[in-house]
């Protein structure tokens, strides 16, 4: 039985969006050997969606020698209950923003019962992190994602945190803006870390600040609804004054949400994933002075502030492939 588990050198990782959905079939030094993918709308039932993921899949099952090479699956998805297996009311998949989805148990059934774990996006790019990134042999950090969200992945005394129902760790939702002046956040609360430094915050910042004032900026020459983070960047990217601010406060919200992190868990790393990390050191600058301006004294100059080591067309399914190494 031994010689028959060695014999099953990969793993599935699935990247599950809420528009595309990646495959890739993955070794344990993280190298991806096929890949597939499918639209994830489009398909009114789950049972559908996955019976299109398997078809998919079969292919690129074949080029790594069939099932029997295959050990586990692992899923990053969004509104994912690790323990359960399933996808709870997710407002961006239109087969599962009604209810719960018991999606690992019907990719197993579908794939020759292989065992199958989920989780949500963040805590996949954790462990992603954790066995094949700037992590690797660290046992206490936090996984920061900053795309259309700010997503967390905490990691204590080496184990993913999931708390008592398997939504722990959701610091994008912490309220860093108190009473009627705070943002409204999709999560239906107000003042959220993730209404301010997500990059839909980030455009966000830079309509109100173009609203205000009649500086003169690159971004002027644009359509305030179409600004981007992206635009944000390369304006600051070119010296403009105001954009270049409008990262100082994002970086400065980031840093101190962080020394408040640090009180909780102590990490001896704060990790950055997503889109907006292309920002370099506009975002990382001020994120480590108001660290270091807020951080309890206990703490100070103890935290590393890193840029994920993964490659980022293929992260995202690195780190849902990471899951399936670790089921038992």
């Amino acid at each position: 039985m031994n010689e028959q588990k060695n014999l099953k050198p990969y793993v599935i990782g699935l990247d599950l969006g809420g528009t595309n959905s990646v495959f890739g079939i993955v070794d344990a030094r993280g190298d991806i050997k096929a890949t597939t993918a499918i639209k994830t709308g489009g398909f009114e039932t789950a049972e559908a969606y996955v019976d299109a993921s398997v078809e998919a899949l079969q292919v690129i099952i074949e080029q790594v020698g069939g099932l029997d090479k295959i050990k586990a699956m692992g899923i990053g998805a969004p509104n994912a209950n690790y323990y359960n297996g399933t996808i709870e009311f997710a407002p961006n998949l239109p087969w599962a923003h009604n209810g719960v989805v018991p999606l690992a148990d019907m990719f197993s059934k579908r794939l020759g019962n292989i065992p199958v774990a989920l989780t949500n996006d963040a805590n996949a790019a954790a462990l992603g992190e954790m066995v094949y990134g700037v992590a690797r042999g660290m046992k206490n950090f936090i996984v920061i994602t900053l795309g259309t969200g700010v997503g967390s992945g905490i990691v204590v005394n080496g184990q993913l945190l999931y708390g008592h129902d398997g939504f722990a760790g959701e610091l994008g939702h912490v309220t860093m803006v108190r009473g009627a002046e705070g943002r409204p956040c999709g999560c239906g609360r107000t003042g959220c870390l993730e209404a301010y430094c997500s990059a839909t915050g980030v455009a966000r910042t830079a309509r109100e600040l173009l609203a205000k004032t009649d500086r003169p900026s690159l971004l002027r020459d644009m359509n305030p609804e179409d600004i981007t983070s992206l635009d944000v960047s390369i304006a600051a990217g070119k010296g403009d004054e105001l954009a270049n601010e409008i990262y100082q406060f994002t970086g400065k919200m980031l840093g101190e949400a962080c020394a408040d992190f640090a009180a909780f868990s102590s990490p001896e790393a704060f990790i950055f994933f997503g889109g907006m990390v292309k920002a370099g050191e506009l975002i990382m600058k001020p994120i480590r002075e108001a660290y270091n301006a807020h951080v309890m004294n206990i703490f100070k100059n103890k935290a590393q502030f890193l840029v994920s080591g993964l490659d980022g067309a293929s992260a995202a399914v690195l780190g849902a492939s990471a899951i399936g190494w670790e089921i038992q």
